[in-house]
């Protein structure tokens, strides 16, 4: 259909005759529109959709296995500038590339008789999903492809990428670090990667305390903190900023200390406090940029530098003379090493697409393991820092259970909750939406979507069998720029009423809403949420907790933000939704307007092909007052055209995409 949209919109002098009661009581204008400033070709029926369902299909082969499921891109972003010291100790600023991959868990579970089925929401702009295995911190990883709208996995998976371990009662993972902020782990006997975290500041540093199952590390730049992360509970914290730089860290089981190297020199701090305990100097090394330092089992001492591996002995000064092992001539630059179960030592070296490589401490011979170096399909693609092994014994299995729901403690995010598991979110755990509303329907808007701007995060409280029994939805209101005093709420499609037991934290403070006893909207015939009556009411953050009477699946609930749709004017009948989406019971898809209806067939799309809302589950910046979202977002138009193939992203901070002088922060 041919659709109008203008860049410099006009204020007509025709004004409704309905007031807000915001702070200016001042009446909504209607906004004409010049039909021949701008024309785009939308195509008959586009929704103006940016998210799409998604079906996750888990069958797990094994008694018990818990998975936690992300949105996946390995687009990076950039994290601003950092001045730090390189492994060799000169001090640097650049830019500093991330994934926020491990910032986007949608959902967490465990399968139940042998299968996990959820249902979520994602930007049309992922096209993969990350699936992290974990039995028993044995953690296995696979990206698979969005098709369909379905994903479909097999645990099978996991055990192909196995099948070549040992039946011995231990099996190692090479835990490891990068001055990205990566915490990941590489299975030696398989090479392959699994991200575990993103960590609080880049490091070259990281060692493992295995019996408290803990990891150090030590950030790259000032003040250097001392940061200690929880293998069980995936949780970091900073013990204290310790002062110092460095590229070597390693944990003495003997005496329970962090042994750190720098240079030509080592010291000894307290794990538990962050306090420097003891200095020595280190002589005879070639080159003391770079480099690790382990302790093999029986004590002996190994560091590596850049000019390659040597053996420590401490002598009657107290300083330790350095043997040299390696040949004098490494092709590579070590950044790293640690000694598998079996004695192995493993190093990396400095490159942006790190090799694994094995040497023998006897006589420093080598050989490329993983990596692009080793010629067998394991490029990695990302530096490797400082390695340390974690070691998961076959016989020494944590199945506490606390609630007694049939969920492991260390998986369980309610561990003394036996009615709640896991968290499945909208649009993901440290993420929020947004669903912005002009609030003129029928009439023509000004397109800026900052009458009602609503962020939020949706959390499904999920049971041990992966059925939601509470849906909590935190939100507020970004942006108010209209006049009229608007209610807002969702309307959950196919959900009967009862099968709410409760409605908490909404706030109504206008007496045009009907309540039945369970908080739901009175004479609905599906579950309809008001949030609030008038969207000042919910400025600052609020937690509605929605509980069911009986669990119900994810399918069943559908997923958020489901139905969302505004009460304009506190007329209940005049309901504004998304495009195409019907209203409710109490509302009406016809209105008699005085002026010109822009939407005469009720689909909430203009005659101009414009729509009166847009949800998108991303934190959107709204226009500011006036501007025309076209103006504000330089991509919308095109995105439009396409019908939502092309520029999927154009809300994104992504270069080019936005006019930020026009966009409220």
């Amino acid at each position: 259909m041919k659709s109008t949209i203008n860049n410099f919109l006009k204020i007509s002098f025709s004004i409704l005759l309905l007031y807000g009661c915001n702070n200016f009581s001042e009446p909504e204008v209607i906004v004409a529109v010049d039909e021949d400033s701008n024309v785009l070709s939308i195509p008959a029926g586009f929704d103006f959709s940016t998210y799409h369902d998604v079906t996750i299909s888990i069958t797990e082969n094994d008694e018990y296995a818990k998975y936690d499921i992300y949105a996946y891109s390995d687009e990076l972003y950039d994290a601003g500038t950092e001045t730090f010291e390189n492994e060799s100790g000169e001090t640097v600023t650049e830019t500093v590339y991330k994934s926020d991959m491990l910032e986007n868990l949608i959902f967490s579970g465990v399968a139940k008789n042998g299968g996990l089925i959820q249902t979520i929401n994602l930007p049309k702009f992922y096209t993969k999903v990350y699936i992290r295995r974990n039995e028993q911190l044995s953690f296995s990883s696979s990206i698979k492809d969005i098709v369909d709208q379905k994903v479909a996995y097999n645990s099978i998976e996991a055990k192909n990428n196995l099948q070549s371990k040992s039946t011995s009662d231990v099996t190692d993972y090479l835990y490891s670090v990068n001055g990205s902020g990566q915490l990941f782990q590489v299975d030696p006997l398989t090479g392959t990667l699994t991200d575990l975290s993103t960590m609080p500041i880049g490091s070259w540093t990281c060692a493992i305390d295995q019996e408290n199952k803990t990891l150090y590390s030590i950030g790259r730049s000032s003040p250097f903190p001392l940061m200690k992360y929880s293998i069980l509970n995936d949780t970091w914290e900073t013990v204290a900023n310790l002062g110092i730089g460095g590229p070597r860290l390693d944990f003495n089981t003997a005496d329970g200390l962090l042994y750190f190297s720098n240079r030509d020199k080592l010291y000894t701090f307290n794990p538990s406090t962050g306090a420097l305990l003891n200095t020595w100097k280190i002589n005879g090394l070639h080159d003391v940029g770079g480099g690790d330092l382990a302790f093999a089992d029986d004590g002996t001492l190994f560091v590596c530098t850049f000019s390659g591996l040597y053996k420590l002995n401490l002598d009657t000064n107290n300083e330790y003379q350095s043997t040299r092992i390696s040949s004098d001539n490494l092709p590579f630059k070590p950044t790293s090493m640690t000694f598998d179960s079996n004695q192995e030592l493993w190093l990396a070296d400095s490159s942006s697409s790190a090799d694994l490589i094995i040497m023998d401490t006897q006589t420093g011979g080598w050989k490329y393991q993983y990596g692009a170096s080793a010629n067998n399909n394991t490029d990695f693609g990302r530096s490797i820092n400082d390695l340390t092994t974690f070691r998961v014994y076959a016989d020494v299995k944590d199945e506490t259970d606390s609630d007694g729901d049939g969920i492991f403690d260390q998986d369980d995010a309610f561990p003394n909750d036996a009615e709640a598991a896991f968290e499945s979110f909208t649009p993901s755990k440290y993420g929020k939406g947004t669903i912005a509303f002009e609030d003129l329907w029928p009439s023509t808007g000004d397109y800026d979507f900052n009458d009602a701007a609503l962020s939020y995060q949706a959390i499904a409280v999920l049971n041990s069998d992966n059925l939601a029994v509470r849906l909590d939805f935190i939100c507020n209101i970004k942006a108010n720029g209209a006049g009229f005093t608007n209610g807002i709420g969702f309307e959950i499609e196919g959900l009967d009423p009862s099968k709410i037991e409760s409605v908490t934290g909404t706030v109504f403070t206008q007496n045009f809403i009907s309540l039945n006893a369970n908080g739901t909207e009175a004479n609905q015939e599906n579950a309809v949420i008001i949030l609030t009556d008038d969207v000042d009411n919910i400025l600052n953050e609020t937690t509605i907790s929605i509980k069911f009477v009986t669990p119900i699946s994810t399918a069943d609930l559908g997923v958020a933000p489901f139905n969302p749709f505004i009460i304009a004017n506190k007329v209940r009948s005049k309901e504004i939704h998304l495009p195409y989406r019907k209203v409710t019971s109490l509302g009406v898809s016809g209105i008699e307007i005085d002026g010109v209806n822009k939407d005469a067939d009720g689909n909430f799309i203009s005659d101009n092909g414009f729509p009166w809302a847009i949800s998108i589950i991303h934190d959107f910046k709204v226009p500011k007052e006036k501007i025309d979202i076209t103006d504000a977002y330089n991509f919308f138009s095109t995105w439009a055209e396409s019908g939502g193939t092309t520029n999927v992203d154009w809300y994104k901070d992504n270069p080019g995409n936005r006019n930020e002088d026009l966009i409220d922060n």
